[in-house]
Formats: structure tokens, C-alpha cells, sequence
């Protein structure tokens, strides 16, 4: 179990081992894999033009974060799972059937992808708050401003959509 110390303003911090690393760089591929079947299964359920390319773009961002993910994994001496969460899944069933009966709305779809964003963002929340070594912390944070920005304009388009019906 490898682990390293980075120093900061002068002081010196250890760093998690390596295997913590690995955990938490999985829980946030997970987290990077149920983002992207999200936003595929929203693109697919909607019959909006503009929301079938804003979730078709988030979903190649997911898929783009996932694969840097990946690296860092194998990096930092773990193997990569294939897959998202149970959860993740649960939800892209949710949308779907949503799409079957009905309730596929476009506010319906950004409802949805905003309660993903919502939890991928308290995930990276999490990740950061651990003794992350420079190189992976510098990808994460990355990754979390880019979660927190999906959230925000998929929270706007949301507010968008609940204002034209009002």
C-alpha cells in the first residue's frame, strides 16, 4: 500500500494510500458511467431538438470524464469495473418508463437529469474532501466544476421550461 505526502503553503499532509485512491476514483467513475446512460436515455425519451443535443453532449462529457477516470485507476494500480451503480440504473429505468406512459416531457427529462447532476455533484463534494494526491485532485476538481456547470444549465433549462408553462 503505497501512499505520498504533498507539501502546501509549508506543511506537509499525507496523502490517502493508493487502494483509497482507487476507491474513490471508482465511485466517481460510477458516478461519470450513470451520468452518461442518464443523459443518453434522456436524449432518447425527448423529442426536442435542443434537449436531444444538450443531453447527447453531456453524455459525451460523462463518457470523455469516465475514460480520464479510467486512467487514474490504472495509474494508481486498480482495475476498472465496467458499469454504472444500481441506483443509476433504477433512474435510467424511471426515465424510460416516464417516456412510455407519457411523461416525457421535456421539463419531466430535465427534472430527472437535474436530480443526477444533484447527486453527482454532493459525489465530488465527497471525493475532494479526502487527501487526494496534486495530479488526481487536479483531475477531480476539474471533473466537479464541469458536474457543477452541467447541474447549473440543466437547472436553468429546467427553470426555462417551468416558466413557459407558468
Amino acid at each position: 500500500m503505497t501512499s505520498y505526502a504533498h507539501t502546501t503553503n509549508g506543511t506537509t499532509t499525507s496523502v490517502i494510500p493508493n487502494d483509497q485512491v482507487v476507491d474513490v476514483l471508482d465511485d466517481l467513475l460510477e458516478n461519470t458511467r450513470d451520468g452518461e446512460y442518464g443523459f443518453r436515455a434522456c436524449a432518447e425519451e425527448v423529442d426536442s431538438a435542443q434537449l436531444k443535443q444538450v443531453f447527447r453532449e453531456r453524455a459525451a462529457q460523462c463518457a470523455s470524464a469516465a475514460s480520464e477516470l479510467a486512467g487514474l485507476i490504472r495509474q494508481y494500480g486498480g482495475e476498472v469495473d465496467d458499469g454504472g451503480t444500481v441506483a443509476g440504473a433504477m433512474h435510467r429505468g424511471w426515465v424510460h418508463v416516464k417516456g412510455k406512459v407519457g411523461a416525457d416531457s421535456p421539463l419531466s427529462m430535465l427534472e430527472e437529469c437535474e436530480r443526477g447532476e444533484d447527486a453527482a455533484v454532493a459525489r465530488y463534494r465527497k471525493a475532494l474532501k479526502q487527501e487526494l494526491p496534486a495530479d488526481v485532485r487536479a483531475v477531480v476538481q476539474r471533473q466537479a466544476d464541469g458536474a457543477k456547470r452541467n447541474h447549473d444549465q440543466i437547472k436553468s433549462l429546467r427553470d426555462q421550461m417551468r416558466s413557459a408553462k407558468a
